[in-house]
């Protein structure tokens, strides 16, 4: 019997925290910044793959875009979270000597979420850190088709969420995400380096 009520007391206090849990759904939409966004040169021997004279490393470059999201988080009852996400940036291949194109950068992954207040606070500073995977789509290519590069990476930044009604909110994030280079192209260096400046608008549950 004591058992039982033992298993009962368990099961209430489970009960009791699983309720407390929070749901979000969120739209955002801004800037995507590229840094350190050189991609390499397609001047080079098709032989030996040497660079060849006058080539240099932001020969290839990624330009500047808008960028949409959507995420869906679910929160503790005190300052932690996670939030899982998908991405849709913009941006343009420019090459010497060719018109810029256009082409896609699709992101996902996951985030950890450390809140400034606990649960049920109308306003609340996060910071947050999490691993994504980006596939970069060449122009002419589609994702849809198995097109693109794939590379993983990691992402951390921070913002704020706002809530406005029991049911609508609102919030501000400002985040960097970095992956290798994509393409392999001869004289890429370092990591390409992401950063989203962006607004959005949620449903809370």
């Amino acid at each position: 019997m004591r058992k039982l009520v033992v298993m009962a007391i368990l099961a209430c206090a489970g009960a009791g925290s699983a309720w407390g849990q929070l749901f979000e759904v969120w739209f955002n939409g801004g800037q995507s910044l590229l840094s350190n966004k050189g991609l390499g040169t397609f001047n080079a021997d098709p032989t030996t793959g040497l660079p060849g004279p006058g080539a240099t490393k932001n020969d290839v470059e990624l330009e500047d875009g808008f960028r949409f999201s959507f995420r869906m988080a679910l929160n503790n009852e005190s300052h932690f979270g996670h939030e899982v996400q998908y991405a849709y940036s913009r941006t343009k291949l420019r090459q010497p000597g060719v018109p810029d194109e256009g082409m896609a950068i699709h992101q996902g992954g996951y985030n950890f979420l450390l809140y400034a207040t606990h649960e049920g606070t109308r306003i609340r500073p996060f910071a947050t850190g999490g691993v994504m995977f980006a596939n970069y789509v060449p122009p002419g290519s589609s994702a849809a088709q198995g097109g693109g590069d794939n590379k993983f990476g990691v992402n951390y930044g921070g913002g704020v969420k706002m809530r406005i009604t029991s049911l609508f909110g609102a919030r501000l994030d400002v985040r960097q995400y970095t992956t290798p280079k994509p393409f392999g192209l001869p004289l890429a260096q370092g990591w390409l380096r992401q950063t989203e400046i962006s607004a959005g608008f949620g449903v809370l549950f």
